[in-house]
C-alpha cells in the first residue's frame, strides 16, 4: 500500500473566476433609430478572456505564493510521510520473511509473524486515513485564504483591463481561441508582482 498520495500537488481552483465585471452599456440609440437589442434594456458591450487555473501550480512559471504555501504544508506533514513510508517498509519486509520460511520455520513461529503482520496492515490503514484527513483540513486553511486573495485580484485585474467576462479553460472546454485572449501568463505576472511569495502560514 502507498501512501506517496499524501502529499500531492493541490488543485487550488474548482472555478477560478467566470465573472460578470462592471459590463460597460451602449449609448442610447437615437430618437427615431430602429430599435437594437432586447427590448428590456441595451445590449452590454463585452470583452472576453481566457484564464487556465492549471497553469497557477507551475513551481516555475506559476503563482509563487501557491508554490510557497504547498512546499510549507508538505514540510508539515513530512513526520508523518515518514512515518508511514517505514511501517510500509517493515510490513514488505514481513512479508518477504514469511513467504521465504514457511516451509521451513516452525509454524507457531510463522503464525506470531502473520498475526504481527496483521496488525501492522491495519495501523498502517488507519494511520494513513488519519493523516489524509488531517492533510485535507490542512490544506484547506492554508489554501482557502489565498483562493479568496486570488478570486479578488483577478477581479481588479479584470476591471482594470474593461474585461466583462473571464472563462476558466481549465474547467471549461474551449474548441478554440485566439491566443491574444488568454490572460494566464499577465495575471500571474501582475499577481507575483503585488504578492510576494515570503507570507508567513499560520500554524495550527
Amino acid at each position: 500500500m502507498k501512501i506517496e498520495r499524501l502529499i500531492v500537488a493541490v488543485v487550488l481552483l474548482t472555478t477560478v473566476a467566470i465573472c460578470s465585471v462592471s459590463a460597460q452599456q451602449k449609448p442610447a440609440a437615437p430618437t427615431g433609430a430602429p430599435a437594437t437589442g432586447s427590448s428590456t434594456g441595451n445590449v452590454p458591450d463585452s470583452k472576453m478572456a481566457l484564464i487556465y487555473s492549471a497553469d497557477f501550480q507551475d513551481p516555475k512559471n506559476g503563482i509563487n505564493k501557491f508554490t510557497a504555501l504547498l512546499s510549507t504544508l508538505n514540510r508539515e506533514f513530512q513526520p508523518r510521510q515518514t512515518e508511514l513510508n517505514s511501517m510500509q517498509q517493515k510490513i514488505s519486509q514481513l512479508s518477504k520473511e514469511i513467504q521465504d520460511t514457511q516451509n521451513v520455520a516452525d509454524q507457531k513461529a510463522i503464525a506470531q509473524k502473520q498475526d504481527q503482520l496483521t496488525q501492522l496492515q491495519t495501523d498502517l490503514k488507519r494511520k494513513g486515513e488519519d493523516a489524509q484527513a488531517a492533510y485535507e483540513k490542512r490544506r484547506q486553511d492554508i489554501f482557502g485564504p489565498l483562493q479568496e486573495e486570488l478570486g479578488k485580484a483577478l477581479e481588479a485585474f479584470a476591471k482594470a483591463r474593461g474585461i466583462t467576462l473571464i472563462v476558466d479553460a481549465s474547467q471549461v472546454p474551449v474548441l478554440y481561441a485566439a491566443d491574444n485572449i488568454d490572460i494566464t501568463k499577465a495575471f500571474i505576472a501582475d499577481f507575483n508582482s503585488k504578492n510576494p511569495a515570503t507570507a508567513s502560514v499560520k500554524q495550527p
